[in-house]
């Protein structure tokens, strides 16, 4: 029996969320490093506001950074041109959840949103780039009525594609009812999974698309996974356009990703090696595509009751490994249950000079408790030592610490300073705070 490799961690990351605001990029990228990940997806929510400087931060540590953009829609219009609403699916009921979903069969809207992914990757030195989520909404749209586009772009286009009128989704007295005529329902499937396909085609290998712009950059591409029924490969070909299958062939990139399924990844128990029942996915890939590639993604804490914890993360990373994927990936690095429930412990120190000691930790600190000298002792040899102790830097995980510190190797405590419940995606925890009695050991300085 072989024995797999294991499966190398990457991370998502919102750089728009509260926890990586108002501190350096230099001090995300420190904590991002110390965590263990050399790979992060930067998830572009807006592509005319991105971080510039914290992509160069992560860079210039040696870190590989992906710009990973949504194609099915956007979280925000501000940045689009004026007739935006016109690009808009067609739903068969109206949704409003914060999220504006656009037609991959409007022309104007693939226009934009190629030259704006163009842009991104021309401006910021990212290694990689990838479209999650490119697909047709619902997993069980045509029971919810999230299920879209039956729109008049998508009317025209299925009239291009077929010779025929689009089937009947709301009425079934209709002779064009989906569920009646069967090989027109059947010719609307294969015709959305091109659409799915052909949209990101144009993005990255249309004339002024990503490739052409940076021919030197990584490309990803992402498909859904779902534990669910006999076949469920056919079953999100049927509801969602996704066919991983012929998005490789067609866009041909250099690594592809199972995204995890809302039905799985809201389970509150759901077990850490799910994935395993995702089987039928990346086999049906490996099939044909035996040489990429697969990446596998979860989500780790979205919602309060399905947070996961450490334990949980390692074990589906392990899962991950002996399942054959290369790597793992999960939105999002400040969700998980770790957030809520470690305290701020130091991971790193270092001396630049004999009075000053930076000390690095495995998460953002409050500034108004890091800033506190009392919290901070000098012990050399088992003996207290009175120093002047003065925080000249309290920033993000990071802390610089200034004083007449001995020569020789001390002791150093960091304790009571408190963490950050309040710019966690679910604010409401207590927090904790870095415990008393564990040392970090600071070298001499000679």
């Amino acid at each position: 029996m072989s024995v797999r490799a294991p499966s190398r961690p990457t991370i998502q990351i919102d750089p728009t969320f509260a926890y990586y605001l108002d501190r350096s990029p230099e001090s995300v990228a420190s904590e991002l490093e110390l965590a263990g990940f050399r790979t992060v997806r930067y998830f572009v929510t807006d592509e005319t506001r991105v971080n510039g400087r914290l992509v160069a931060a992560l860079r210039e540590r040696g870190m590989d950074v992906w710009a990973m953009v949504i194609g099915n829609g956007t979280f925000t219009t501000e940045n689009l041109p004026a007739d935006w609403p016109e690009w808009q699916m067609t739903l068969l009921k109206p949704v409003n959840d914060g999220f504006t979903r656009l037609s991959p069969f409007s022309h104007r809207y693939v226009t934009w949103k190629k030259a704006a992914v163009a842009h991104l990757v021309r401006t910021h030195p990212f290694t990689g780039f990838e479209v999650a989520e490119p697909y047709f909404p619902e997993w069980n749209g045509l029971s919810s009525g999230v299920y879209g586009d039956v729109g008049p772009y998508a009317r025209a286009a299925f009239k291009q594609f077929s010779g025929s009128d689009m089937p009947e989704f709301r009425y079934s007295s209709s002779p064009l009812y989906y569920k009646k005529d069967r090989g027109r329902y059947l010719l609307w499937i294969e015709f959305r999974v091109q659409a799915v396909n052909g949209f990101l085609n144009e993005l990255i290998n249309g004339a002024g698309g990503v490739r052409e712009t940076r021919p030197d950059i990584k490309i990803a591409t992402w498909s859904l996974a779902v534990d669910a029924g006999q076949d469920p490969v056919g079953a999100l070909r049927e509801y969602q356009g996704v066919d991983a299958v012929e998005m490789i062939r067609t866009v041909r990139p250099d690594a592809h990703i199972l995204q995890t399924h809302w039905p799985d990844w809201m389970r509150m128990h759901l077990p850490s090696d799910y994935i395993r029942h995702y089987r039928p996915f990346a086999e049906s890939i490996r099939a044909v595509h035996p040489g990429i590639p697969l990446g596998i993604q979860a989500d780790i804490g979205s919602l309060a009751r399905m947070r996961r914890s450490r334990t949980w993360i390692r074990e589906f990373a392990k899962s991950a490994g002996e399942l054959g994927y290369r790597f793992w990936t999960a939105y999002e690095y400040s969700i998980s249950l770790p957030m809520y429930r470690e305290p701020p412990r130091v991971l790193q120190v270092h001396r630049p000079d004999r009075q000053l000691v930076v000390l690095e930790f495995n998460k953002r600190v409050d500034a108004e408790s890091a800033a506190e000298p009392s919290h901070y002792r000098c012990v050399v040899s088992g003996q207290p030592q009175e120093l002047a102790i003065r925080v000249i830097q309290a920033d993000g995980n990071v802390v610089v610490l200034q004083a007449d510190f001995p020569r020789v190797s001390f002791e150093l405590f960091a304790e009571g300073i408190r963490d950050t419940p309040g710019l966690l995606l679910i604010s409401n925890e207590r927090g904790n705070e870095s415990p008393r009695g564990f040392p970090v050991r600071v070298t001499g300085w000679y």
